[in-house]
């Protein structure tokens, strides 16, 4: 990617997104949250198209976090359905544009028909080759950590061959890269669970807007400011 002074832009292979702000979005237009959740979800629609056009190889967005169980019932109930609605549709788009799904999270906890609907769309998308969404749905960081460490037990990993690479492994969805810039709306600086063991070295980058108020240029601003940083990895 340039711009326009020619210069070589470095695209973010992995752009990770914590969509803050949908129910402080609706409050100050007097709307319920709900409306504000459909407007978030709508946004995640155009997501994929601004950051794979721009040769973005991952977009990983906090759908569902572990703690989000604690919301109202009407809450959690119209989330569920609008989820579950959201993957099927985008099952479809993916299909058309040649995108994979993935989900992470502890997916068989979810409701009713919301297990097989991530599991269809992974094996239905498994063949894209334009980009990834990474749904992070039922999701916790510590959560994560804590599955890894009870699949490794159950596969009886021995204490000596236990290593970074080895946790790695037993991660949600741990064949893709970690995220190079992870970013958060709403004017939160906390990253709130998200993706803790994979963003070790990850950028962070805080916006003032809410997610439903996110648009095409943002992605730019975050291209952008991944550029502006000097990546050291501890060095």
């Amino acid at each position: 990617m340039k711009n326009d002074n020619k210069v070589e832009i470095k695209v973010p292979k992995h752009i990770a997104i914590i969509m803050d702000g949908n129910r402080r979005w609706a409050k100050e237009r007097n709307l319920p949250s709900m409306e504000g959740h459909l407007m978030g979800y709508e946004k995640v629609k155009s997501l994929t198209d601004w950051a794979f056009a721009r040769g973005v190889e991952v977009v990983s967005v906090y759908a569902f976090s572990t703690e989000n169980w604690n919301r109202s019932q009407e809450e959690v109930n119209y989330l569920m359905k609008l989820l579950e609605k959201a993957i099927k549709e985008e099952v479809e788009v993916a299909k058309e544009k040649n995108f994979k799904i993935l989900i992470s999270g502890r997916i068989t906890e979810l409701p009713g028909d919301l297990p097989d609907s991530c599991q269809d769309a992974m094996n239905e998308t498994k063949a894209g080759i334009k980009g990834t969404l990474n749904i992070c749905l039922n999701y916790g960081g510590r959560a994560e950590i804590i599955d890894a460490v009870k699949k490794m037990i159950h596969n009886k990993i021995q204490i000596d061959q236990v290593h970074e690479g080895m946790l790695k492994k037993y991660l949600y969805n741990s064949n893709i890269p970690e995220p190079d810039i992870i970013v958060r709306t709403s004017g939160e600086q906390r990253l709130s669970g998200f993706l803790l063991w994979a963003s070790a070295y990850s950028e962070l980058m805080f916006m003032e807007k809410y997610w439903p108020d996110f648009e095409e240029n943002d992605v730019d601003k975050i291209i952008n400011e991944y550029n502006n940083r000097a990546r050291r990895f501890g060095e």
